[in-house]
C-alpha cells in the first residue's frame, strides 16, 4: 500500500512539474507594426528581408484591418481580437461631447479612460497568466487598464522624428536586452513610418519608396540581432501594421461649411478634418433637417444615422458613436467649417478598399515555411498571439482557426494555402 502511495505522490509531482517546464521553454513573441504599411508596397522596392521572412515563415496575401483604419483603433485591434465598437477606442482623438474638447493623437495615447473601456489588451491578459510583457511606441502602451500597465515600457516622446533610423535600432536593441536580460515574453514594437512619409508625400512618391528601403534594412537589423542574441530558436517574429494609405484627390472635394442649407449653428458637436471620417451631433430637433441636407450632398459621401450604419464595418454599436456618422469614397477627405487637410495621402477610408490593406508576415518555430496566406481580417491576430504565448484569450471577436492553418500543426490536407 505505502509503495503505491509513493507511486502515486511520484506521478503527482512529475505532473505538477509539467507547467513549470513548459513554462521555462515557452517560445517567445514579438509584434512589430510599421504604421501605414499598405499591402503592396514591397512590390515597386527591393524588398531582400521582408521576402526573406516569406519565404522562411509565412506572407499574407494581405490583411484586412478593422474600420475605421486609424492608427489607435486599428492596433487596440491587434491587441484585443474585438471590432472597435466593442473595444471602444473609435478615434484617434479624444472627445467630450458636452464641453466640445477635443485631444490630438499623442495626448490621447496618455488618456487612461480612452483606452479602458473593459477590453484587456493582450499584456494585461498575458501578465494576469504569469507572463512578462512590454511596449514600445506601441499605441495603447501608455494607459492603464484596470489600474494595470505593461510590465515595461518606452513611450513615444512629444516631439519625435518617425523617421530616425538610429533611434529605430536603437529600440531594436532594447527589444533585445528586454527578451535576454529581463527575460520578457511578449513585447509590441511600434515604429511610425512608413505611415507619417506617405502622408506628407503621398504612397506613389519617391520619398514613400524611400522609407520603404529603410523599413526593409530596419527589418534586416531586427532579424540580424535575434541572431547575434541567441533568440532565433525560441522566438516567433510577427511584422505587420495597422493599415494602408490613399493618394488624396484634390479635385471636387468634400467641405461640409459648403454645402447648401446646412449650418453649422445647428450642431452641438462635430469631429471633422480628420481624413475621410465625420460624427456629429445635431441640436435637440435638429437631427432629420441636417441628416436630409448631408446625406446627397456629395456624390463621394455616405453620412448615415447611427442606427442604419452598415453592419459590415463593426463600428456604430458603440456609446462613444455620434446620432450621426459619415464617410468618404477612397481619396476623398472630408473637410469641415475650414479646409486645414493638406495631406498628400490619407486612411480611414473603407477597409474593403483595397488601398487601406495591410502587410502580415511572420516567422518563427511555430510558422511554417514558405507559406503564402489567404487574406484574413486583423482581428484575428490576437487568437494567435495568444496561442503562440499559451495564455487563454479574453472574449473576442477573432478566431484562431482562421489562422491556424500559419502553424506547423496544421495538417498538410487541411490548410487550404497555397506554397510560394
Amino acid at each position: 500500500m505505502f509503495a503505491s502511495l509513493g507511486f502515486l505522490f511520484a506521478i503527482l509531482s512529475i505532473a505538477r512539474c509539467v507547467p513549470v517546464q513548459q513554462a521555462a521553454s515557452r517560445d517567445k513573441v514579438l509584434l512589430v507594426s510599421f504604421d501605414g504599411f499598405r499591402w503592396n508596397y514591397d512590390q515597386d522596392v527591393d524588398t531582400p528581408n521582408l521576402d526573406a521572412m516569406a519565404a522562411e515563415g509565412v506572407k499574407a496575401r494581405y490583411m484586412t484591418p478593422a474600420f475605421v483604419t486609424l492608427t489607435s483603433p486599428c492596433h487596440f485591434t491587434l491587441l484585443t481580437g474585438k471590432y472597435l465598437e466593442n473595444h471602444g477606442v473609435i478615434h484617434n482623438m479624444w472627445f467630450n461631447t458636452s464641453t466640445g474638447v477635443k485631444m490630438p493623437y499623442y495626448v490621447t495615447q496618455g488618456i487612461d479612460s480612452w483606452w479602458d473601456n473593459g477590453s484587456l489588451p493582450i499584456w494585461i491578459t498575458a501578465q494576469r497568466q504569469g507572463l512578462k510583457t512590454g511596449s514600445i511606441y506601441f499605441p495603447g502602451g501608455k494607459a492603464k487598464y484596470q489600474g494595470e500597465e505593461v510590465y515595461m515600457k518606452l513611450v513615444e516622446p512629444p516631439i519625435f522624428n518617425y523617421s530616425n533610423e538610429v533611434n529605430w535600432r536603437q529600440n531594436i536593441d532594447t527589444v533585445m536586452e528586454w527578451f535576454t536580460v529581463k527575460n520578457l515574453d511578449f513585447i509590441a514594437l511600434y515604429f511610425g513610418e512608413p505611415d507619417s512619409t506617405g502622408h506628407k508625400y503621398g504612397p506613389e512618391s519617391e520619398q514613400r519608396k524611400a522609407i520603404v528601403s529603410q523599413v526593409d534594412r530596419t527589418i534586416g537589423y531586427l532579424r540580424r540581432r535575434i541572431r547575434e542574441s541567441g533568440l532565433e530558436p525560441n522566438l516567433n517574429l510577427i511584422i505587420t501594421s495597422d493599415h494602408g494609405m490613399e493618394t488624396v484627390i484634390k479635385d471636387k472635394e468634400v467641405h461640409i461649411g459648403a454645402v447648401e442649407n446646412f449650418t453649422f449653428s445647428d450642431i452641438q458637436f462635430e469631429l471633422l478634418d480628420y481624413g475621410p471620417n465625420g460624427l456629429l451631433i445635431p441640436k435637440e430637433g435638429k437631427l432629420e433637417h441636417v441628416y436630409s441636407v448631408l446625406k446627397n450632398a456629395h456624390p463621394k459621401l455616405h453620412v448615415y444615422k447611427k442606427e442604419e450604419f452598415p453592419k459590415r464595418f463593426h463600428y456604430a454599436n458603440n456609446p462613444r458613436i455620434t446620432p450621426l456618422l459619415m464617410y468618404s469614397d477612397p481619396g476623398y477627405v472630408i473637410h469641415g467649417r475650414f479646409k486645414v487637410q493638406f495631406n498628400k495621402g490619407e486612411h480611414g477610408f473603407d477597409n474593403e478598399a483595397m488601398n487601406m490593406k495591410t502587410i502580415f508576415r511572420a516567422v518563427g518555430p511555430a510558422f511554417k515555411q514558405g507559406l503564402l496566406a489567404e487574406p484574413f481580417e486583423s482581428v484575428n491576430v490576437y487568437a494567435l498571439l495568444c496561442e503562440l504565448l499559451g495564455i487563454v484569450p479574453e472574449p473576442n471577436d477573432g478566431s484562431l482557426e482562421v489562422l491556424r492553418p500559419l502553424l506547423r500543426e496544421c495538417p498538410a490536407d487541411g490548410c487550404g494555402n497555397t506554397d510560394i
